[in-house]
């Protein structure tokens, strides 16, 4: 990286509350966030000088667009800032960070505040599906289904059973554990869920099939949320650090990088793929951009894992694509423990997309504030003992957008 990009500290929204039910709208989940980001942080709105938005379908299900200009409205300070909306289905949160990022590397701005916003909890369940379904191709793809991405990563998970063998029971397993990790989580939408043995089951009641391989408590939540971080230059951390007694090496700051766009259809990622270790290369390529540009070796240099599992065979996936093991050997890492929190790297402390919640836009963002909390000390009751490198995947699309990051403690 050409400049170095610190994270000052952020703010995360209750992934479990239900905006509609409280008369409120996506606006109020963008204040909530990025007035919260400035109290838990200290920044002050009149040091800001660009923002940048996650969002994928705010017309959709908020019919509301322009999401940028709401900034001005959360504090009289921020009218007349540039800000930008970015858009890539669910890696949307990490588009806006990559802009924030460029602008700070570029010299442009100095300190950016990076906002994450999905609301999702307002309409029926179908519908929400038929909206996230604009992240497949439109009448090209999972046209004979009920649920577009349920479907989408069934067919992963048989390509996955296909090439190498996969077995149910490994993907309970990884639920399982995503679902008892929400629990420590104070803002987690199923972290007062109550959940047996038998609603990972084979159980057509307690679990039943959403589409082929996925079950219900194979997918992630459909979730309202917001989260803000602040991103500075290293002229401005350290004048953050000055103002409030603190050091450069108390701040999390963004080691590596990797971002790239596969081909829309799932069939012809899979395809082009046949001959390859790697079922989905260009999240491969992402995640070692990422560590070339952090100058880490690969997974053994990471203490934990924050990765995108809207599905159980997406966390599958990433464990292989981390190269936390070989090709097709996912399911060892399950067997032996060392994905669970105690283990020696952890994924999804936070209880990920299925335990913690997903609201699209915002996930990207919240998956950069987790990494940050951790590698400074800050997880609270997910904290990863002694972390101080993680690494982070965000995934839109099925594997279309890939966004990874490589987060690191002090200067």
């Amino acid at each position: 990286m050409s400049r170095p990009v610190f994270i000052l500290g952020g703010y995360q929204t209750d992934f479990a509350r239900n905006m509609a039910r409280e008369d409120l709208g996506i606006f109020d989940l963008m204040n909530e966030a990025m007035t919260g980001a400035f109290e838990a942080t200290g920044v002050r709105p009149k040091d800001v000088k660009v923002g940048h938005v996650g969002n994928f379908v705010g017309e959709l299900f908020a019919g509301q667009g322009m999401l940028g200009g709401f900034y001005g409205h959360v504090h009289p300070d921020l009218a007349g800032i540039p800000v930008s909306r970015h858009e890539g289905a669910c890696a949307s949160g990490s588009l806006a960070i990559l802009a924030a990022m460029a602008d700070i590397e570029s010299g442009r701005y100095d300190l950016a505040c990076v906002t994450g916003v999905e609301l999702m909890r307002n309409v029926s369940g179908k519908t929400a599906a038929d909206y996230l379904g604009a992240a497949a191709w439109v009448g090209q793809e999972a046209t004979d289904v009920q649920y577009v991405w349920p479907a989408m990563f069934s067919d992963l998970a048989e390509e996955y059973d296909r090439r190498y063998g996969l077995k149910r029971e490994h993907l309970a397993a990884i639920a399982r554990k995503n679902f008892t990790n929400a629990r420590r989580n104070d803002k987690a939408q199923t972290r007062k869920w109550t959940l047996t043995d038998q609603h990972f089951a084979v159980d057509d009641e307690l679990n039943p099939v959403v589409e082929g391989w996925m079950r219900r408590h194979d997918c992630g939540q459909v979730t309202d949320g917001a989260v803000c971080v602040f991103l500075a230059s290293e002229q401005a951390a350290r004048t953050y650090c000055a103002e409030h007694g603190l050091g450069l090496e108390s701040l999390a700051r963004i080691r590596g990088w990797g971002h790239t766009t596969a081909p829309m259809r799932m069939d012809t990622k899979l395809r082009d793929s046949a001959n390859a270790p790697y079922v989905l290369p260009w999240t491969r390529k992402a995640i070692t951009d990422a560590y070339k540009r952090a100058g880490v070796s690969g997974a053994r240099e990471l203490d934990a894992i924050e990765t995108h599992d809207c599905f159980s065979i997406s966390e599958y996936a990433a464990i292989e694509h981390f190269g936390v093991t070989a090709p097709g050997e996912a399911w060892k890492a399950v067997e032996d423990g060392r994905i669970e929190l105690g283990g020696s790297i952890p994924v999804n402390p936070s209880g990920g997309l299925i335990g913690l919640g997903h609201p699209v836009g915002a996930t990207g963002v919240r998956m950069l504030h987790d990494a940050a909390r951790q590698v400074t000390g800050k997880a609270g009751e997910m904290q990863v003992g002694g972390a101080r490198t993680v690494g982070t995947f965000n995934v839109g699309g099925s594997g279309t957008t890939n966004c990874s990051f490589v987060v690191g403690a002090g200067a």
